[in-house]
């Protein structure tokens, strides 16, 4: 199938300018994966100016030279520097400048200084079935599967090609066919107290991610909805354990009013029932260390922390004051509320970190340490953490992470049961 250009999608990719540029972009990545034409993108989330190397810093500065803006609203995944001044990066120059003048070339594209793995939790929630073109595992499984937007997972610098273009390839999940649920994943088996638990969604979405891949499948036997920090815990883990781009749960989300309709009216190919010894094993897999008498660091908000996250953890630590640090990113929108309230002057006295803008496993800001050990509630963290940051993993429920902060060693974590 050949593509299917407009004469205006033409005369744009035969110019010279920074718009031209992003279109020719546009266009081959469509031709190489066989759409047959563009159709216009209602937003974009950008994960593309996460400071890499600095190709992707000349990248962005060739686009503001050509006079290149985002034609659409564009929000700006996590960088490499914490600009609130929250927490200290260890970046080191030239790579620190670099960092920096990638965050301004974005800035002057147009988008908007969000600096955020989530998105949704800053006002950008684009309307059901409208078609995006987001990057970033998380926010996209959650766009399709929360929201029900339609986009795929854009990468580097595709992402901000879409933005400036307002075009996106006519392919994969923005198809209303690729977007049917083709197995079922039923933990009708598991019981109602670990379902309603909060360790239960990371836990079972990195199962999910293992069992599924890049398939599209429904979860069923949920019987109420459990929050939108329990689906953005499962698809985050679930898109970083397999490469899940959208989730239905029957009875819960938008275009799984049951399990019939997800499933378009047709037979699952795959029915995946899951036990309690498949949770539990789940749960273990997400720590890479059994035997760990000592914690470095505990590390949460990947995805960044909401405002409710935050008000868990001030209940938790009840103002006692930490032994060991505990890591918290979020973005600059909830760290503005934090503020007004005084929740974050009252958790940094007791010894939160607070990190705004990035996370701590994109860029440096945990101490090196030689064969450290980090203590996390996200299934994310879990997945990256040992690989970007050298730090063993122990897995935990938040009150797990908590205590263990408090007391300065870990203690036996809940167990998915």
């Amino acid at each position: 199938m050949s593509l299917q250009l407009s004469d205006a999608e033409r005369e744009l990719a035969a110019g010279s300018d920074g718009r031209a540029m992003a279109m020719r972009i546009v266009v081959e990545s469509a031709r190489l994966l066989g759409a047959p034409r563009l159709i216009p993108v209602a937003s974009t989330h950008i994960d593309g100016a996460l400071y890499h190397g600095d190709s992707g810093t000349l990248f962005a500065e060739k686009l503001v030279e050509g006079g290149a803006k985002v034609a659409v609203r564009s929000t700006l995944n996590v960088g490499a520097l914490d600009l609130m001044g929250c927490s200290r990066v260890r970046l080191e120059e030239p790579a620190r400048g670099m960092a920096r003048r990638m965050m301004d070339a974005y800035r002057k594209l147009g988008c908007e200084q969000s600096w955020t793995c989530a998105p949704y939790q800053a006002g950008h929630r684009p309307a059901l079935g409208s078609d995006v073109a987001w990057g970033e595992s998380n926010a996209v499984v959650f766009c399709n599967s929360v929201l029900g937007a339609r986009t795929n997972r854009y990468g580097d610098f595709l992402d901000i090609a879409c933005a400036i273009t307002g075009r996106a390839p006519d392919y994969g999940l923005h198809r209303p066919e690729n977007r049917r649920a083709t197995l079922a994943f039923d933990v009708s088996a598991l019981p109602a107290a670990f379902l309603a638990s909060e360790i239960a969604w990371p836990v079972l979405g990195s199962l999910y991610g293992r069992e599924v891949g890049n398939a599209v499948g429904v979860v069923t036997g949920v019987s109420k909805h459990p929050g939108e920090d329990a689906l953005k815990a499962f698809g985050a883990a679930a898109a970083s354990s397999g490469a899940v781009g959208l989730f239905h749960i029957a009875g819960v989300t938008p275009e799984a009013p049951d399990l019939a309709a997800a499933l378009h009216d047709e037979a699952p190919e795959t029915t995946i029932i899951v036990t309690p010894e498949m949770a539990l094993d789940a749960q273990r897999r997400l720590s890479t260390t059994e035997a760990a008498s000592s914690i470095d660091a505990v590390a949460i908000g990947s995805p960044h922390l909401s405002l409710s996250e935050f008000a868990a953890l001030e209940r938790l630590v009840a103002g006692r004051r930490l032994a060991i640090p505990v890591y918290a990113c979020t973005g600059r929108h909830v760290l503005s509320e934090l503020e007004k309230n005084g929740q974050r002057k009252a958790l940094e006295a007791c010894g939160v970190v607070i990190v705004a803008d990035t996370c701590v496993v994109v860029t440096p800001i945990l101490p090196e340490l030689r064969n450290g050990v980090l203590m996390t509630n996200s299934g994310k963290f879990a997945q990256y953490a040992p690989g970007n940051t050298g730090y063993a993993v122990l897995y935990g429920s938040l009150a797990d992470c908590v205590e263990s902060a408090v007391i300065g060693k870990p203690i036996p974590t809940e167990l998915a049961s």
